[in-house]
């Protein structure tokens, strides 16, 4: 069962973070680090290894690049806090790191997170040479100028643009932004596997979108509690969402058919992937 097998996953990746830190010398930056992957839904995490189950895959040989995710999410995370970014002051229920710590704490702190991440897909136990520089290759190419950071730079411009962005203009931002890293999750285990990527290619664009509409909807309609961070920022900036160009109904509407095209996607792999599928559905039920 998905709830299961998402709790399985938070509790072994939070081990293998914390592994990976002791290594770091003592003091406030590893102090820092830690802070900032604790906790979160892991659902990267959670698509990188099942992922790789799919292709025989256990999660011990793909636990580093689950790892590795997580950390990599967790720098965005932290520096899209930061008062030049979105400036929040809220994160997983907790004061975001620049808030505990200070602004260049957390900057450091997130740079450090993201050349762990790439240390971490380094690791032997992923499998042979070139099935890990393919892995680091596609992480980076997730994380940078091409996917993550680029939809980050169109949100930021976004903010001072003449007009609010269009719906195609939001598809394409939120495909970077949010949607590379999920998308570089679910092709993990074809990548270490050496197989076939596309079904999983084409799973994760849909799964993506639908995440994100489905963060627009709660922006609206959540409970800051449950959510551990600030709602309503968008409306009140102004900035155009999926809600706001769809309307409410409309924009639930295109996440539902969105996770039917993702479940879809699925097919070739049978009732392997079933556990992928509920994940899908979980993405616009949550209420984080």
């Amino acid at each position: 069962m998905f709830p299961d097998r998402l709790a399985e996953v938070q509790r072994t990746v939070q081990i293998a973070l914390d592994g990976a830190l002791r290594g770091h010398p003592d003091g406030p930056l590893r102090n820092a680090m830690g802070y900032a992957v604790q906790g979160g839904k892991r659902l990267r995490a959670f698509l990188l290894l099942e992922s790789a189950a799919l292709f025989g895959l256990s999660d011990a040989q793909a636990l580093p690049a689950a790892a590795a995710v997580e950390a990599l999410h967790a720098y965005s995370l932290v520096h899209d806090d930061l008062p030049c970014m979105d400036n929040d002051d809220l994160r997983r229920g907790l004061p975001t790191l620049h808030v505990k710590w200070d602004q260049a704490t957390a900057v450091l702190a997130g740079d450090a997170l993201q050349t762990l991440a790439f240390a971490l897909c380094c690791d032997p136990v992923l499998g042979p040479p070139e099935r890990r520089m393919a892995l680091v290759a596609a992480l980076a190419r997730a994380a940078g100028a091409e996917g993550m950071v680029y939809g980050q730079a169109l949100d930021i411009a976004a903010e001072t643009a003449a007009a609010p962005l269009t719906l195609e203009q939001i598809t394409a931002l939120q495909a970077g932004k949010t949607g590379a890293l999920i998308s570089f999750a679910a092709e993990a285990g074809a990548i270490l596997a050496g197989q076939d990527r596309a079904p999983l290619a084409a799973y994760a664009a849909a799964l993506g979108l639908a995440f994100q509409i489905a963060d627009d909807i709660l922006d609206v309609t959540g409970d800051e509690t449950q959510t551990g961070k600030r709602l309503g920022k968008d409306a009140g900036a102004g900035k155009a969402t999926f809600v706001s160009l769809l309307g409410l109904e409309g924009a639930r509407t295109r996440a539902a058919a969105l996770i039917c095209e993702a479940e879809a996607a699925l097919a070739p792999y049978g009732e392997r992937a079933q556990t992928l599928r509920e994940a899908a559905r979980f993405v616009i039920a949550r209420q984080m």
